[in-house]
This record gives structure tokens, C-alpha cells and sequence, in this order.
């Protein structure tokens, strides 16, 4: 591989990691103001099956998933980037989190837009039939089930990359951790869950599972962004 074609790798994995770290800050925060008017973490005032008052919470709670659509596609972006930065005894890893991340992005975009686009509207609209397996607000429908896919996935995706990062230095050390820690602490969360709830955990488990994924992300993309931005200021990087 020439040293352009390098280069070019090293600045796409700079500058997805840059925007992967704001975006999911910003629809954490966005998030946070989502307040559960549903479920077991309600605060008061609670919205019950078959929850045809959603639009009361529209549009806020539903802000986050625009933000999150868009880090979602520069997920992808930065995952692929580690995969053509890896070295050539390792690509096989960064593949397999590759398609890991393919199916993440996937699973999760038809979730979140199926969600601002149909629901929504449908209320509006008086088509009200089957909305409860699909809102967001349901801890036992679709929305809650296809975040938890998709957030196991993630972590996966993550685990993949972990083999990538030696102990040469304390960032790549650091790095290595960071990747191979979120899918054993999903693992944990899931198996707490379903002990302590079974089948009626809820979206207990989605919100352990977003919370684990979205800090490791944040803290994956300020050191990555470190990271390449060293390696662009090695001497062979050099213009």
C-alpha cells in the first residue's frame, strides 16, 4: 500500500472518530431529556398500554433518534476505518467486526426510523392499530426488542476491534480494553436481568445496554481520535 492511500485511511479514522465522539454526546444528551413517561423507570404522571397519548412527549422524545441515525452511519464509517488501518494479520478481526457493525447499523436505523417516520404520523392521522407493539413506549414491543439486538451487536462489533491494539504504548493498551469491555458487561447486564425479571425485565436491560455502548463509544472516539492523529505525525505519514 502506497503511503497516500495510508494517509487517506489514517485521516478517514481521524475524522470519523471526531464526529463519532460529538454526535453520540449529543444524542446522549438529547436522550437524557427523554424522561421514560412509561415503563419502570417513570417518574410519575404514567403512560399505559395502549398509549395512544404519545403525542403528548412529540416532538422531544424523539429528537435523540435523528442524532443517533446519523453517528450510527459514522459508526460504520470508523469501524471500516480501523479495518483498512489494522495490520494485514489482523484484518480478519476487523472483518468480522466489520459486518458486525453492518448488522448494527442496519437493525438499528430501521428501528429509529420506523420510529420518527410512522408513528407519529399514524397518531395524527387516527391509525392507531398496532402502535403499541411499535412505540417506543412499549417495554415488551419491537422498539425495545430490536435496541437490545442491535446494542449486543455493537458490543460485539467492539470486541472485534480489541485484537487490533497491542501493549506497545498506554493509549493502545488503553484502546484494547476499551474495545473487548463492553460485550462481557452487556453479557452480565442480560443474565442480572432475566434472573431478576425473566421475561418481565422491561426496557431495563436496553437502557443498561445503551448506557455501556454510548460511554464506551464516547471514550473509544476521543482516544481514537488521539490516536490517528498521532500515527498521521509519524515520519513516514509525512506528506
Amino acid at each position: 500500500m502506497n503511503e497516500a492511500a495510508k494517509r487517506t485511511h489514517l485521516k478517514t479514522g481521524f475524522i470519523s472518530s471526531l464526529a463519532l465522539t460529538a454526535l453520540t454526546v449529543l444524542g446522549f444528551a438529547f436522550a437524557m431529556t427523554a424522561i421514560p413517561p412509561s415503563g419502570p423507570y417513570c417518574p410519575g404522571d404514567c403512560m399505559t398500554y395502549p398509549f395512544l397519548n404519545l403525542l403528548d412527549y412529540y416532538p422531544r422524545d424523539y429528537l435523540w433518534m435523528y442524532v443517533i441515525s446519523f453517528q450510527l452511519i459514522v459508526f460504520l464509517i470508523f469501524v471500516i476505518s480501523n479495518h483498512f488501518n489494522a495490520p494485514e494479520h489482523k484484518k480478519m478481526f476487523s472483518f468480522i467486526s466489520v459486518n458486525f457493525a453492518l448488522l448494527t447499523t442496519a437493525v438499528l436505523l430501521v428501528d429509529y426510523f420506523i420510529q420518527y417516520t410512522v408513528i407519529p404520523i399514524s397518531m395524527m392521522k387516527g391509525q392507531t392499530d398496532g402502535i403499541a407493539l411499535l412505540t417506543q413506549y412499549n417495554g415488551y414491543g419491537i422498539f425495545i426488542a430490536l435496541e437490545e439486538l442491535g446494542f449486543i451487536l455493537m458490543s460485539l462489533s467492539f470486541l472485534f476491534l480489541s485484537p487490533l491494539f497491542s501493549h506497545r504504548t498506554r493509549l493502545e493498551k488503553t484502546l484494547k480494553w476499551l474495545y473487548a469491555a463492553p460485550a462481557p458487561l452487556i453479557f452480565l447486564s442480560f443474565v442480572y436481568y432475566a434472573v431478576q425479571y425473566g421475561l418481565d425485565r422491561s426496557y431495563r436491560f436496553e437502557v443498561a445496554a445503551i448506557t455501556v455502548d454510548w460511554l464506551a463509544t464516547i471514550i473509544i472516539g476521543i482516544l481514537s481520535t488521539i490516536y490517528f492523529q498521532r500515527r498521521l505525525k509519524e515520519p513516514n505519514q509525512a506528506k
